[in-house]
């Protein structure tokens, strides 16, 4: 490929994903990215920027499977979306055997906790946020219109992955979800940064330099 056609397939990336390809370098740390909003089992507009979970989950067995591959960095952006769907990745990230560590760098919303929270560490940038707030469903759910009860119940399991896996208090986290005030148009809070990981949702403060420096100190744990 000569220099102009180099320069020019460049450009052609630049102009319809809004990067430059990039070198491929061997690395044993795994990065995935949620970010916009988390689509479940209807498609969202084209406007819509969103993760799909049907493309996280094999991102995730395949991390697994990779032997050249020790542990992953999972970047969140997101202003939250599908519960189940948003349940699902969670799980997913919790149930790895490979040290994972998440990074809320611009926001990690609504169904963005619990995903923030599942990886065997999390940091949060300090401007990013958080919103916590109750369950909103709408509609049919596996054909049948949503009872308050069902909703009750996706809430319960919401509330009991994060505290499973952070350092936050039921009592704490059903605080923060029904706090009246905080949110113009809906009950809940907005934590960002410190205020994050003084209430026990996230680890510490930090952004990417710090999330990959605590991937290799879990992965040389792990060998150790």
């Amino acid at each position: 490929m000569s220099q102009f056609d180099r320069q020019e397939y460049i450009n052609n990336n630049l102009t319809d994903f809004g990067m430059p390809n990039l070198p491929q370098v061997p690395s044993r740390i795994q990065c995935i990215s949620i970010i916009g909003q988390i689509e479940g089992h209807m498609l969202l507009g084209s406007q819509n920027k969103t993760t799909k979970y049907e493309h996280i989950l094999p991102q995730l067995v395949a991390i697994e499977q990779d032997k050249d591959v020790e542990g992953a960095v999972v970047l969140l952006n997101t202003v939250g979306g599908d519960v189940e769907s948003g349940l699902a990745i969670a799980e997913g990230i919790a149930g790895m055997k490979k040290p994972v560590v998440t990074v809320v760098l611009g926001g990690g919303h609504s169904i963005g906790v619990p995903i923030a929270t599942a990886g065997n560490y999390s940091f949060i940038a300090a401007s990013a946020s958080m919103t916590i707030h109750p369950v909103r469903l709408t509609g049919m759910v596996i054909g049948v219109p949503a009872t308050m009860e069902y909703i009750e119940r996706m809430q319960d399991r919401v509330v009991d992955f994060v505290v499973r896996h952070s350092h936050i208090s039921d009592e704490k986290f059903r605080e923060l979800m029904f706090t009246v005030g905080e949110l113009s148009q809906d009950i809940g809070s907005v934590v960002v940064g410190a205020r994050a990981v003084e209430c026990g949702l996230i680890d510490a403060v930090g952004s990417i330099r710090e999330a990959m420096a605590k991937v290799d100190e879990l992965i040389e744990g792990m060998v150790e």
